[in-house]
């Protein structure tokens, strides 16, 4: 059984007079490991794509199972649940607690979890922090770190819980080129070591390039995926990704 199975997922939004198809019939599996670009033009549904894999939103029809369990008849709290569980969250402003310290911020989403002390709670912040090459760092607010410092504090977070999914939303849009770079050696560094799965919603192709599957959407439909980066880019031929 694959780490993720979407069969026949589709969504739409009703807005009234007009229902807006932003996800069509999608099928696709992704196994645990894979690491995965999501990329299309403005419109093309990769963000829907991205927030129904991150249970997030829930599909209008289909169905999609997540290491073995169905989160389309979930409730809220549920996904909420398997969120915190298996999935962890990378967005392109860092969404760090400016007046908390680094390893403050890594904590947090322990404080929902039951049974871990504050000492496990500080002992396993510092280990990530110290994995994402900031180990100097525990004591210091977002202010006080550069771009791609504060994105390895959010990358450090999402695998506070130790999820076996990474999801990034644009990851490296507030990097400049070479720490955009250093970031997504680290991802590649994670996925070879410690075989977690990696999804990137990413507008660049450099960025794209390095995964290793690339799924090209438009209009709502998966047009690609492969992995063979050339062929995807040769699907985008008329289509540049949005900028």
């Amino acid at each position: 059984m694959a780490l993720i199975e979407l069969n026949d997922v589709s969504k739409t939004y009703d807005l009234g007079e007009v229902k807006v198809h932003a996800l069509r019939q999608t099928t696709l599996n992704i196994e645990q490991g894979e690491y995965v670009a999501l990329i299309g033009p403005s419109g093309s549904g990769k963000s829907t794509l991205m927030n129904t894999l991150g249970c997030l939103d829930r599909p209008t029809t289909g169905s999609y199972i997540l290491d073995g369990e169905e989160v389309v008849d979930m409730t809220l709290d549920q996904r909420a649940h398997i969120r915190n569980k298996k999935l962890g969250f990378v967005f392109q402003n860092f969404n760090l607690l400016s007046r908390t310290s680094a390893e403050e911020n890594v904590e947090l989403p322990l404080l929902y979890s039951k049974g871990v002390t504050p000492r496990q709670r500080r002992e396993k912040a510092r280990e990530l922090l110290g994995l994402v090459g900031l180990g100097d760092r525990l004591d210091h607010h977002p202010a006080q770190l550069s771009g791609g410092q504060q994105q390895r504090v959010a990358i450090a977070r999402a695998l506070v819980n130790e999820p076996p999914i990474l999801m990034g939303d644009e990851p490296t849009g507030n990097l400049d080129t070479k720490t955009s770079r250093e970031v997504i050696e680290l991802l590649e560094k994670l996925n070879e070591e410690r075989k977690l799965t990696i999804i990137l919603v990413t507008h660049d192709q450099e960025v794209a390039r390095n995964a290793r599957r690339t799924i090209v959407l438009r209009d709502g439909n998966v047009v690609c995926d492969t992995e063979n980066f050339s062929e995807a880019l040769e699907s985008l031929h008329s289509y540049p990704v949005d900028e």
